[in-house]
């Protein structure tokens, strides 16, 4: 069964991690039988480790990982590939794949920009 974990830095701040939530509800939203957890490199829980072992918990066999990203840095080159390869390692038969950064997505672009050429003063 297929499975999505969205990749975050983290932060000390609880609140950051409600946009990852709110991306989470709206799959869950299109397809309720979606497989979708968030995982986090540091500061916050669930760690990418819990992430995916939750993953593999609900019946996960592949995953993907959307790193919730503008680019693609050294938490996405580096720490990324690791964390998928020593999580495969963990979980036998498991496939981890990793997706482009969604700030590198042409759509999401195309969102953003709309988004500035609209936007008015915040609060």
């Amino acid at each position: 069964m297929k499975a999505i974990l969205l990749y975050g830095h983290g932060a000390r701040n609880p609140e950051w991690a409600q946009p990852f939530h709110r991306i989470r509800d709206a799959i869950k939203a299109r397809d309720p039988r979606a497989l979708v957890e968030p995982g986090f490199l540091e500061l916050m829980r669930p760690t990418f480790d819990e992430g995916v072992a939750c993953l593999v918990e609900q019946g996960a066999s592949e995953i993907i990982v959307v790193p919730i990203f503008m680019a693609a840095g050294s938490h996405v080159k580096k720490d990324l590939p690791r964390l998928a390869a020593d999580a495969m390692d963990r979980h036998e038969g498991l496939v981890i794949e990793l997706a482009a950064p969604v700030g590198e997505a042409e759509s999401v672009l195309a969102a953003m920009a709309d988004y500035a050429l609209n936007a008015q003063p915040g609060p």
